[in-house]
């Protein structure tokens, strides 16, 4: 069967949305948004309003507004989330490259043996030497000057991605080596190995803009049981693919970075975007009584 559904103008996206029974004040304002905010990114955010998907039709009362909001929360909270990322990435390249170049040399990455034998070492220092051919970074370039078919680590770890760095970190032969990284921020390198995997993804999902707020991943990382001691009692351990578990796991990891204001933006966030039920993004009922939302630490 061929695909043969014209596109439809603004306009007639406009009164689609009005036939189906979503409230519009102003025309020409939501016209104005669609015109920036694609029709189907949006649809994401109504979803939840439809009263019947097959039929697209919106619940009574619904405003265009009410699913507006939605996606201004979820960019926020996306914002709000690569921030801590940015700071945890930063301080994880830094810890796993001075572990690395003190224990076993400045050029640890070619040393195969340091790496689980299944891992296909030699496609991933290939995949390295690709970025640092490609990267116009002056500091990058200072090494072209010597034999090493490498940088040294301290200085690939800053053309590294997030998703390279977390296999080169899961892939450590030696349980040892992850674990005198993780043991850095008071975790077991089980559950940071797992988290990192699952951070990637989280980071893919919101460098690309996608919806993040009511969203389930599929995959589900392994949460701290005794490591840090007591954070396990901050979880949830019925819905645990939803995006609060990241969240106590962001907040944990950026108190262990100094002090901070992320805890509090975000409880500011869900204060400002009230209409927003935190239930969809796995919030326990209770989560504001939890141990890591009420140690919040003041900023120097």
């Amino acid at each position: 069967m061929r695909f043969n559904k014209p596109p439809k103008t603004f306009d007639e996206q406009v009164e689609l949305l009005i036939s189906r029974g979503l409230r519009i004040h102003d025309p020409a304002r939501v016209k104005r948004y669609l015109s920036h905010l694609n029709y189907y990114r949006l649809a994401a955010y109504w979803l939840p309003f439809e009263e019947d998907h097959s039929t697209h039709r919106f619940k009574p009362g619904t405003e265009f507004d009410m699913v507006l909001q939605h996606y201004i929360f979820d960019r926020k909270l996306r914002l709000l989330i690569m921030d801590a990322i940015e700071r945890i990435e930063v301080s994880l390249r830094t810890r796993w490259a001075y572990h690395l170049s003190h224990s076993h040399g400045s050029h640890a990455l070619l040393n195969r043996t340091l790496f689980k034998s299944k891992w296909p070492h030699a496609k991933n220092v290939n995949a390295l030497k690709d970025t640092v051919r490609s990267s116009s970074e002056i500091f990058i370039r200072h090494f072209d000057q010597y034999d090493e078919a490498l940088p040294p680590v301290w200085v690939i770890c800053e053309v590294m991605t997030l998703g390279q760095l977390s296999k080169w970190y899961a892939n450590l032969r030696r349980s040892r080596d992850r674990n005198a990284i993780a043991r850095a921020y008071g975790m077991d390198e089980i559950n940071l190995t797992s988290f990192l995997h699952h951070l990637t993804i989280v980071r893919n999902h919101c460098a690309h803009h996608a919806r993040i707020w009511n969203r389930e991943f599929m995959f589900l990382w392994k949460l701290p049981r005794k490591k840090p001691a007591r954070l396990h009692q901050n979880f949830n351990e019925v819905d645990g693919r939803r995006i609060y578990n990241t969240l106590v796991m962001l907040g944990y990891l950026m108190d262990q970075l100094g002090p901070n204001s992320w805890k509090q933006r975000l409880q500011a966030l869900l204060i400002e975007h009230s209409d927003v039920n935190p239930r969809v993004m796995g919030f326990p009922s209770e989560w504001r009584g939890r141990p890591i939302w009420q140690d919040i630490k003041t900023p120097v």
